[in-house]
């Protein structure tokens, strides 16, 4: 098909710039946004873009035919995670092709289905849509997914015709995922008495109090692996929800009780547990913990910082989008998945949401991160069979 033919060589010229801006969460967008905006006003679409308020960040949603309800919104994120640290064979922020593969940061997760998603612009403007297209595009997905919210906020008061179908394309290896995990996390800070550790007892070592704390989640994930699979939770790996532990940071010296120690946990929940169950249990232990404390040196004591708080995603029945994705993907593979995405938040809002997306996740934020070109062709493909879907006069 020459359309499939054309997106996909597009797309990879597309990548290419895509993958040359450091859109490193901690950094701006703009830069990207600008092309994305560019790009989008060469083929006559007139994109929208939301600040984020406080960040040189900007999201960006654009409408692509028919001024009606009932779009298919492609759904993609900005930014990337940090390369910092890995040992990349290649410069991370620029596409280089080895063995059928494109290298970059972000090839994976996930610019190159954003890259795809663009390339379809121009075969959609051209086309005679029945139903319209639309073009999703946030920052902050890796950090907590903030931006996503303050994105759809805009399109749902500023007018925009309603969409009808969400394709989240996170890796999936074209596959569609209909359930995937929520979460939340804390940001930990542990505020210890300094003495000398000869009189430690004198003292509170934020770092040791720290370590009761990261116990109580060891304990926490021993108990939820030793309790059977029940419902939906069969479905996932791991069954149970965790609690996890990825950065630390505290003390002074070896010899002095620790004034301060700071770590940050994540919360994974399956869609069977209730989250506020695990959200409880851990704030209780930390007021006992906080009590503790104070009953040595008053000054001392441990505060909480809810750092993100995402739903998950379940599967509906009669979801419209899953049904779209069926009669569009190379792949007819329905699964769950334990990572989060952006599609809990669109469900939220009552949109009907499916993650496709080419790419495998094991891939995502690794060094070396790649995608293959064949999962580019597939994505071209499922791309091509969208135009001609939303040029169809009526829908199974």
């Amino acid at each position: 098909m020459q359309m499939q033919a054309e997106i996909y060589s597009q797309a990879q010229i597309i990548l290419d710039r895509l993958i040359a801006f450091p859109t490193v969460s901690d950094d701006s967008n703009t830069a990207l946004v600008d092309y994305v905006d560019a790009y989008l006003r060469s083929y006559g679409v007139a994109p929208v873009r939301v600040p984020h308020g406080s960040a040189p960040k900007d999201a960006l949603y654009a409408h692509i035919g028919p001024v009606i309800e009932g779009a298919v919104v492609l759904s993609g994120h900005s930014d990337v995670v940090p390369v910092a640290g890995q040992n990349w064979d290649s410069d991370p922020f620029q596409l280089t092709e080895r063995e059928g593969k494109l290298f970059g940061r972000g090839t994976c997760d996930m610019k190159g289905f954003v890259a795809l998603a663009l390339a379809t612009v121009p075969h959609a403007v051209k086309a005679d849509l029945k139903r319209p297209l639309q073009i999703a595009l946030s920052f902050d997905e890796e950090v907590g997914m903030t931006g996503a919210p303050v994105m759809l906020d805009h399109m749902e008061t500023h007018g925009v015709p309603r969409g009808g179908a969400v394709i989240v394309g996170e890796p999936t290896s074209m596959d569609l995922v209909t359930a995937h995990n929520g979460g939340f996390g804390y940001r930990v800070h542990v505020h210890g008495y300094e003495v000398h550790s000869s009189i430690m007892h004198k003292g509170v070592s934020a770092v040791m109090m720290a370590a009761r704390l990261i116990e109580w989640a060891n304990q926490a994930n021993e108990k939820a692996a030793a309790r059977p699979p029940e419902g939906i939770n069969k479905t996932f790996d791991p069954h149970y929800s965790t609690v996890h532990v990825g950065v630390i940071s505290g003390g002074t010296a070896l010899n002095i009780t620790a004034k301060d120690c700071e770590f940050v946990t994540d919360f994974r929940i399956v869609p069977g547990d209730d989250y506020t169950v695990l959200m409880k249990a851990f704030e209780a232990e930390v007021a006992r913990l906080d009590a503790a404390m104070k009953a040595v040196r008053p000054e001392a004591g441990i505060s909480l910082d809810l750092d993100f708080h995402v739903p998950g995603f379940m599967r509906e029945p009669d979801n419209v989008a899953v049904a779209l994705a069926r009669r569009l993907s190379s792949s007819q593979t329905e699964r769950v998945v334990s990572f989060l995405t952006e599609a809990g938040l669109f469900q939220q809002r009552g949109y009907p949401t499916v993650v496709c997306g080419p790419g495998d996740i094991a891939q995502a934020h690794q060094p070396n991160e790649f995608i293959t070109l064949d999962q580019v062709s597939k994505g071209a493909d499922f791309m091509a069979r969208l135009v001609a879907d939303l040029c169809a006069d009526a829908q199974s």
